[in-house]
Formats: C-alpha cells, structure tokens, sequence
C-alpha cells in the first residue's frame, strides 16, 4: 500500500537530507566530481519530494529543470528557483563518465569551487522544500 502524499513526501526528503549529509563530505574531502554528482542527485530527491508530496503518483526523470518545472504548477516560486539551480542539470552524466568529457577524467576536471556552488544549490533546494512541507505537516 502506498504512503499517504506527505508521508511519502517526507520520505523522500530524508533520504535527499542522508544524501546531502554524503555530498558535503564528499565536497569536503576532494571528491569533487561525486560531490558535484550527488548535488545533482539531492536536488532531484528533494523536487521528487515535493511533488510526492502534493499527491503526485509517480514522478519520473532526472532533469532538476524538468522537476522544478511541474513543481512550479504548486508552488510558482520553484520557477524563479529552477534557472539557477537547473545548472546542476549539468552534472548528471560527465562527473561519472569519461565519456562525457572531450579529455580527461571526471576526477581530474571538476573543483573545489564548482563542488561548493553545488552544494550550496542542493542546500538551497533542500531548505526550500523542507520549509513548504514543514509547513504542510504543521497545517
């Protein structure tokens, strides 16, 4: 049986919350390729979140574009949102392949700042989310 929408919402926000926990650790120790992956990975759990949240019953895809699209027929402030964090969009497929990059590995193309600015868009997605479904639980 399924969970009720926000139970479900919920859950997928602490699996986003465990995953960010890994993704600052990772920024951290010089993982920045994985960190940069993960941030990605964050954001999509926690726009999946949401839209679970709001009765959703089966949100398919990666693209934090896309997610922060359908989010938006909610909540319009997700469409402000997705221009910046959409950028993350862009880590999905080359921080884990070298194919995906014209030279090089993964590993020796991303850095430290860009795992920072994606961990701080993963935070700032995550905080936003938790907010409006704290909101909803409390209501």
């Amino acid at each position: 049986m399924r969970n009720e929408p926000l139970s479900e919402g919920l859950r997928w926000l602490r699996q986003a919350e465990e995953d960010l926990r890994w993704t600052r650790h990772l920024a951290k120790e010089g993982a920045y390729h994985l960190a940069c992956f993960l941030a990605q990975q964050v954001t999509e759990k926690t726009l999946k979140a949401f839209l679970y949240a709001q009765g959703e019953e089966i949100v398919l895809g990666h693209s934090v574009e896309r997610l922060a699209a359908a989010a938006a027929a909610y909540e319009p402030e997700f469409q402000k949102r997705s221009r910046r964090w959409s950028l993350l969009d862009g880590y999905y497929v080359p921080t884990r392949y070298p194919n995906g990059l014209p030279d090089g590995i993964p590993a020796d193309v991303f850095t430290q700042e860009a795992a920072a600015e994606a961990v701080t868009m993963a935070e700032e997605a995550f905080a936003f989310v938790a907010e409006l479904l704290g909101a909803m639980r409390d209501s």
